[in-house]
């Protein structure tokens, strides 16, 4: 039966979904679009219910349930599910990820001199993953791909259990695209991206631990998303802005608005996040000199493609100012 946990994740995640889209529900918060957003009507912000419900039935199959992973996972579910309805603040958002985080890295036993690098590397995959959730499809298809690539190195490294988990959460998050891909009928909010960033983290640094696969692994696999947030809070914080604040300067939001849309911008996505996860599951059992080329090839590609958006974007920006001076 174990092997019928991705077939459940998904089945409930579409059926809760189809629910929440269609019923009155699914409308008890919405996402109102502001002078920041990329959407232009309320679309239903409950999306998180109906993926993290299809994940859970998906490993109640499973008889392989880290508890340092699954409790604090299920309380960031819950923190972030009432931020969703009641807007929390920052500080009490932040503190609840750097508990789970704790939770998470002491009870995986890690190294006390990876201890800090990890628990760090977990609280800002979590809010990353947050900060990426902001188009259709987007947030959605990082985890159908990252997830996966997880679930193949967890089996081509023998822990089935380990690959099953990571494959649930893979199929639960197809089951969401079927809402979420443009145009949304529903977004995950932050009940479900939060614990999405959550669980690409720990799930990425246990299986280093583990051995299943090099440190840079986890990186290079959910690097669209990693190298876009990290660069963009650099330059945020490079221009003094204040970085709790709702902003529209991530390299997806600038293609969205450059005329992209949020479908081509989602596939161009997908592509780059399945180049990625392919190129990283070659290279995870290669030698240090092919990682290493691997590695530096990639850190150039990401070079390249953001010194073009920068360009493109300013050229953007002329146009638009000329115009609007007409």
């Amino acid at each position: 039966m174990t092997h019928y946990a991705p077939l459940v994740s998904i089945l409930a995640t579409l059926a809760l979904a189809f629910v929440l889209t269609t019923g009155k529900i699914g409308g008890i918060v919405h996402d109102i679009p502001n002078e920041r957003s990329l959407h232009d009507k309320p679309i239903p912000r409950t999306g998180g219910i109906a993926l993290m419900a299809g994940v859970l039935s998906g490993w109640l199959l499973l008889q392989f349930w880290p508890w340092w992973v699954c409790l604090p996972a299920l309380g960031l579910f819950a923190l972030s599910l009432v931020d969703d309805l009641r807007n929390l603040s920052p500080k009490t958002r932040l503190i609840g990820h750097f508990i789970a985080a704790l939770i998470a890295v002491s009870g995986a036993g890690m190294p006390l001199l990876w201890f800090i690098p990890v628990l760090l590397f977990v609280v800002w995959m979590t809010n990353l993953y947050n900060f990426m959730d902001g188009s259709d499809g987007l947030a959605g298809g990082m985890a159908l791909f990252g997830f996966g690539c997880y679930g193949a190195g967890a089996w081509m490294g023998g822990n089935e259990a380990f690959a099953l988990l990571n494959f649930s959460v893979a199929a639960a998050a197809l089951g969401f695209l079927f809402f979420n891909f443009s145009p949304a009928r529903i977004f995950m909010g932050d009940a479900g991206s939060i614990p999405l960033g959550f669980l690409a983290a720990t799930f990425g640094a246990w299986g280093w631990q583990q051995g299943y696969w090099p440190f840079w692994f986890p990186l290079l696999v959910f690097s669209p998303f990693v190298a876009d947030a990290t660069m963009t809070l650099l330059k945020r914080a490079r221009r003094g802005e204040k970085l709790s604040q709702a902003h529209r300067s991530h390299y997806y939001q600038r293609l969205v608005q450059m005329g992209w849309g949020h479908r081509n911008t989602a596939l161009a996505e997908y592509a780059l996040m399945l180049l990625a996860g392919a190129s990283a599951l070659w290279g995870m059992n290669m030698g240090n000199t092919v990682q290493s080329c691997l590695l530096l090839a990639w850190s150039i590609v990401y070079f390249v493609l953001m010194a073009w958006i920068d360009r493109r974007w300013r050229e953007y920006q002329f146009t638009e100012k000329k115009a609007s001076d007409v």
